[in-house]
């Protein structure tokens, strides 16, 4: 017997589910007869308007405050780390990057440096002025280490504790934060992601989410589901003890579907808007996706292998009714000096695609010129 459970079932597993594949058991209450947290979501783009120039809003100010007062305790999260999340020139507008990955440098204000979140790749100590123009770099963005200095001061008695990548490299420090605030020995407890997967803290009695809607506009089909799940983990840390629990999320698109149905807890509300939006895209469990990931340190051989890939695949498809997508980047085109392509195909038959898949590789296997590239097929790529 395979049991799964969860909170925030996949799209797919629900799916399956409600297609027969399986048998679905749903437990309709907390585990002891809790009642959900209470949810507030504040639009941060009435925030602006308002003249509050600072990430945490006053809403969720004001309920970190009672909370204090309360002696409870309030856990935040914010799913980037740092202090600053990029540098922007203020004259051509260009944003400084990492010189072997395709993504932004990160300002770290504790090593007082900028670093990749992919390669490691350091800036010590960050740049003041542009490399492309010579213009002035400014710092923008919020991460963890910032939310702590702005908690520090908006609440100088307060005792805080951050938990990131940054603050759990040590031995065991994972183990000591979650420990010592569990033991009560801290007043907030700000992090990354890794705060709100599955701990159980009696005295927490509010959640605050900053920048909800962070993870909605990626180039993945998924980020509405992941979005939702986050969100909906998140909440569910408030009120796990004998008192009522509440949560504030703090969004640019309070109208979101995922943003909504966490904050109502409603799994099936958000079911029906995402199966919707896959059905109407194609997109599994809808249909199926095969995703040909192909990646070289050579761009002009990884451009060219490309094109005669998709080119293959299109005449090995013959007796199948699918379609060809790209080739594309898949988010971040490079990474650690390696350039990445991705060429999709959907198609309602799942077999069709292992036909294709077995078709590719044998056309990859005689032609020489796929040696220095790397490809891997992923089907419905999760």
């Amino acid at each position: 017997l395979l049991l799964l459970a969860s909170a925030t079932p996949s799209t797919e597993s629900f799916y399956a589910a409600q297609n027969g594949r399986t048998q679905l058991v749903r437990l309709t209450q907390r585990y002891g007869g809790n009642p959900l947290p209470s949810v507030q979501i504040v639009d941060m783009r009435a925030e602006l308007a308002s003249g509050n120039p600072r990430e945490i809003s006053l809403a969720m100010e004001d309920a970190i405050r009672r909370n204090l007062d309360a002696g409870k305790q309030t856990i935040l999260l914010l799913n980037r780390r740092g202090y600053q999340t990029m540098a922007q020139c203020d004259d051509c507008r260009e944003v400084l990057k990492c010189p072997k990955c395709s993504v932004p440098m990160v300002y770290h204000k504790a090593g007082h440096k900028l670093l990749c979140h992919y390669c490691g790749t350091q800036l010590d100590p960050p740049p003041k002025t542009c490399p492309a123009c010579g213009g002035k770099l400014l710092y923008r963005g919020f991460g963890t280490q910032k939310a702590e200095e702005e908690l520090a001061q908006l609440f100088p008695e307060a005792r805080v504790l951050r938990m990131d990548m940054d603050t759990t490299r040590q031995k065991d420090s994972h183990e000591k934060i979650l420990s010592a605030f569990a033991n009560e020995e801290a007043d907030v407890l700000v992090g990354t992601q890794m705060i709100v997967k599955g701990h159980d803290f009696p005295n927490v009695t509010l959640v605050g989410i900053l920048a909800a809607d962070m993870s909605l506009y990626t180039d993945d089909y998924r980020s509405g589901e992941r979005t939702f799940q986050l969100l909906t983990q998140a909440v569910g840390r408030a009120g796990r003890g004998d008192k009522k629990g509440e949560a504030v999320i703090q969004t640019y698109s309070p109208d979101h579907y995922a943003i909504a149905t966490s904050a109502a807890q409603d799994y099936e509300a958000f079911y029906e808007e995402e199966i919707r939006y896959r059905t109407m895209m194609g997109y599994p469990p809808a249909e199926n996706l095969l995703a040909v990931f192909i990646s070289s340190a050579d761009e002009a051989l990884l451009e060219t292998g490309c094109r005669y890939l998709k080119e293959y695949m299109i005449k090995a498809k013959k007796d199948i009714e699918a379609s060809v997508i790209g080739p594309a980047s898949p988010g971040i085109e490079k990474i650690n000096d390696v350039y990445r392509k991705v060429i999709y195909v959907k198609t309602a038959d799942y077999h069709d695609l292992v036909v294709l898949k077995d078709r590719t590789e044998k056309y990859i296997e005689i032609n020489s010129g796929f040696d220095k590239m790397r490809i891997q097929f992923d089907f419905n790529p999760m």
